[in-house]
């Protein structure tokens, strides 16, 4: 009796909760509908990577292999290991360059008194955000010509010798982690200059009392209040290390640099889809997506118990 009534009074505050929050409920509808037809409907789909698949046949006629593919991959796959090597690096570039940056120029911003000027920075940092890899990917292969980019007339114009520098293998991460830092930056600079904004300023004044420099300010007084901020956007980055950017990779890479260029990602597209290789290809995106929750799960973790803070 008591079991029921409290399952009784749970579901009268939920349909409480309800009334009162039908109109954000609403809102969110549009968002979690596409997150169930995009990323947990598919799901699916990965019985293809137990299966050998065929067009023709479908999922649920192929017949069942097992683990063939996952012990193909780790112990036979001449090029698997080198892929995920690429994978990691390249987001390890991005992590190292990318992640910092953002929170460096919401500090800069933040102490800008000039609103005009401030502004105007804000707008030219934001604008790549909304280009898409397309429009950015063929301003760095212009900008890196051999022939005719600018980088190179520079190079020429003071005595040295031009190059192609997205043919060369060991700058092809370098190259990967700058552009992607160019047009993702402002959008993270959004973020942090919001949590900025909630910084008590008698904290400032507090400091400033104690006689205290703008920079040990920023040091010991803003930093701190934006850790929470930091760690949470740090913690999601490690969840996708095993993820780069289809769109910048295929945009920019070539043959020439598929020994350091080429990611999971982009070796899923051209093996799967364009060789039909499917089932393959499914095991070795199902791999990426549980070693990206392993990681994140990790991350989390290791936070919670070093810095106190934590996504959950």
């Amino acid at each position: 009796m008591i079991d029921r009534e409290t399952r009784g009074g749970r579901t009268r505050r939920l349909l409480s909760d309800v009334r009162r929050d039908w109109q954000l409920i609403l809102l969110a509808l549009p968002g979690i509908a596409l997150l169930l037809i995009y990323r947990y409907i598919p799901m699916g789909g990965l019985a293809i990577a137990f299966k050998d698949y065929g067009l023709r046949r479908g999922i649920w006629d192929s017949p069942w292999v097992g683990l063939k593919y996952f012990r193909f991959i780790f112990l036979e796959h001449p090029d698997f290991w080198q892929i995920l090597g690429n994978t990691l690096l390249i987001n390890l570039y991005k992590l190292l360059i990318g992640f910092p940056a953002p929170i460096v120029l919401a500090l800069i911003l933040n102490e800008l008194r000039n609103l005009t000027f401030k502004r105007t920075l804000q707008t030219a940092l934001y604008l790549p955000h909304f280009a898409s890899w397309v429009v950015l990917g063929g301003i760095v292969v212009q900008f890196l010509s051999p022939t005719d980019g600018v980088l190179n007339q520079v190079i020429r114009a003071l005595g040295g010798e031009g190059s192609y520098f997205l043919a060369r293998p060991e700058l092809f991460r370098g190259i990967v982690a700058i552009t992607h830092t160019i047009k993702t930056a402002g959008w993270g600079t959004i973020i942090y200059l919001a949590a900025l904004a909630s910084v008590d300023p008698e904290l400032y004044d507090a400091s400033t009392i104690d006689g205290a420099s703008r920079l040990q300010q920023t040091w010991h007084v803003t930093i701190p209040s934006i850790a929470e901020t930091i760690v949470f956007l740090l913690l999601l980055n490690i969840g996708q290390l095993l993820r780069v950017g289809f769109e910048q990779i295929y945009v920019l890479y070539n043959p020439a640099v598929y020994s350091t260029g080429d990611v999971i990602m982009t070796y899923v597209y051209r093996v799967g889809v364009g060789g039909g290789r499917f089932s393959m290809t499914t095991a070795i995106g199902m791999f990426q997506s549980v070693v990206g929750a392993i990681l994140l799960l990790g991350a989390n973790t290791l936070s919670r118990r070093l810095f106190d803070r934590s996504i959950w």
